[in-house]
């Protein structure tokens, strides 16, 4: 067993590392091989757990996921988020369920309903690669990272209803679901935020990058296991602890953030590899344990939940953007009215006063993030299935309540579920990207206008801190202090002039020292600019990241290179 599993590991991570290499989407070339290699007789048959697939595999993935989302852009986009990732899974599961119910009475309306509850999420990891490589703008990324963030608690919620009714222990009460769901929620928002608050503390305190590291490899798995102990959503406490540490990440040092990108990015490769492996490899089996007589009416549900789950998702998702738009009119009519009768801006929430908001600023955040008709096409068939459909399903196969015939024919559709959209909408998803040519030079233009904002303020508030250490240089070091402070100083803003840079080369070098300590100032004053231009709003999170990102490999350079030149020139 241990072998068989090294092997596919290693032979997952090999086919993925070289989708990667020729730019092709990885979860579909291991899917598709693993498939293949399942009929070869040399290959191990592999049955893990499906809960222990689910506890082991969701956690990090999610946290991960998590951690490089953009809180503000979430926040913005959550109206979207919140209609995909529960509106769309809860109507996803129950046409599934009352179709499923009518083709497969055997099944019984739990099992069905059962059966809707795990077809329902999609799984947004291939979706993204594939975005992410054809440059889909920020606005659809962030809707289908954010709804496969919290589409995942809705479906596993719902699994929990429905497995208890399928075994016995409870019955369906609409009243008491709704109330599970509540109690999921705000149990498993509350423990990732002060479980995320409390690892964000130890990541100001403790210096080590690797305790960090590793507490960070442990803290997923802790938010999972402790908000469902206490009833509350396993999924939820991640996402909420991982978007928490993300957002304050640029807080941290920079070590911290240079150790956990590639620690993370290693881990969702080693994890997604195995996954998606484990998809290919389980279809034929799950097949062959069906009985003669159950293959064909089994197979035919497959195809007709395969082809439910494509086509309820663009016709939920156009109408609820039309919805969302409509409810963004009535918003801003609304506050329109307000402003007139009060004369001026209404007063912005209390949260807000640190940062004042100016009027466009205000009407963006009432205003939901539109998207066109072709953003909703994308958004509409980036809906492949994954690991969340492929653990629930192996769960449920064990369920008391399920005969045997029931619990196979739920396996079943969810691996044709599964497979068929990583097939069919990941094969496909490329090609509709660049025939609707989805792109946003406004996104580039408001970059570079941000940028160049933000770059001009940097650079003022990192002249005011160089004025007020001139004054300490001044009374500490004497003249000869000072010409070094202002040399070094004139280097750090870049001047360009070659006469001031031949008068530069004429004044006395600081010390390697002093120029280590004015350097990291500098960058300490410019990075807090960043988060105070972000936090108003000013600044989208992605580009503050990329700017956050050159100045940690100023850093850098500053701690690497003083061994070999203790007299540098600044």
């Amino acid at each position: 067993m241990e072998a068989g599993i090294f092997i596919i590991i290693v032979g997952a991570v090999a086919v993925a590392a070289v989708a990667r290499s020729r730019g092709w989407p990885a979860p579909l070339l291991v899917t598709v091989v693993a498939l293949a290699a399942s009929f070869l007789p040399f290959i191990p048959d592999l049955a893990i757990d499906g809960h222990l697939l689910l506890n082991l595999v969701l956690p990090p993935l999610l946290y991960s996921a998590a951690l490089d989302v953009s809180f503000v852009s979430f926040q913005r986009s959550l109206p979207q988020i919140r209609r995909l990732g529960i509106g769309l899974v809860v109507v996803t599961a129950v046409i599934v369920g009352l179709v499923a119910w009518w083709l497969m009475p055997s099944l019984t309306l739990p099992g069905a309903l059962l059966l809707g509850a795990i077809v329902a999420p999609p799984d947004a990891v291939s979706a993204a690669a594939i975005g992410r490589r054809l440059g889909l703008p920020r606005r659809v990324m962030t809707v289908l990272s954010g709804e496969s963030l919290i589409n995942d608690a809705t479906s596993l919620t719902m699994f929990r209803v429905f497995t208890a009714i399928v075994a016995g222990s409870a019955a369906f009460h609409l009243g008491e679901t709704l109330w599970q769901f509540v109690l999921a929620v705000v149990v498993g928002v509350l423990v990732g935020v002060v479980l995320g608050a409390g690892l964000h503390q130890l990541r100001m305190r403790v210096s080590d990058p690797v305790v960090h590291g590793t507490f960070g490899l442990l803290a997923p798995f802790g938010a999972y296991a402790i908000a469902e102990a206490l009833g509350g959503s396993g999924v939820l406490a991640v996402v909420a602890m991982g978007l928490f540490v993300g957002f304050n990440a640029p807080r941290t040092s920079y070590t911290t953030r240079q150790q956990e990108a590639p620690l993370w990015l290693s881990a969702d490769f080693l994890l997604e590899s195995f996954v998606f492996a484990y998809i290919g490899l389980q279809l034929p089996r799950v097949i062959a344990d069906l009985n003669d007589g159950d293959v064909g009416p089994v197979l035919l549900l497959s195809f007709v939940v395969l082809l439910l789950v494509l086509v309820v998702r663009p016709l939920f998702v156009y109408p609820a953007s039309a919805w969302g738009q409509w409810l963004t009119r009535m918003r801003l009519r609304k506050w329109e009215r307000v402003k007139a009768v009060r004369g001026q801006v209404p007063v912005q929430p209390a949260q807000e006063r640190r940062h004042p908001l100016t009027e466009e600023q205000l009407r963006r955040r009432l205003a939901e993030t539109k998207l066109s008709w072709r953003d909703n096409a994308v958004v509409s068939w980036a809906g492949m299935r994954g690991v969340v459909t492929l653990a629930t399903a192996l769960a449920a196969a064990d369920l008391a309540g399920l005969d045997d015939g029931a619990a196979h024919a739920i396996v079943v559709v969810a691996f044709v579920v599964t497979v068929g959209t990583l097939l069919l909408q990941g094969l496909t998803l490329p090609w509709l990207i660049r025939r609707l040519d989805v792109v946003d030079d406004s996104e580039a233009q408001e970059d570079a206008r941000q940028l160049a904002a933000v770059r001009e303020r940097s650079r003022e508030a990192g002249k005011a801190y160089l004025r007020s250490m001139r004054r300490e240089w001044a009374s500490e070091r004497g003249e000869g202090g000072l010409a070094a402070f202002d040399a070094f100083a004139k280097r750090l803003v870049k001047t360009e002039s070659d006469a001031e840079r031949d008068d530069l080369d004429a004044q006395p070098r600081p010390t390697y020292e002093q120029f280590v300590a004015l350097s990291k100032g500098w960058l300490t004053v410019r990075r807090q600019v960043l988060l105070e231009e972000r936090d108003a709003g000013n600044l989208s999170e992605e580009v503050m990241h990329e700017l956050i990102t050159a100045m940690d490999a100023e850093e850098l350079a500053l701690d690497t290179r003083g061994a070999t030149r203790p007299q540098s020139r600044a």
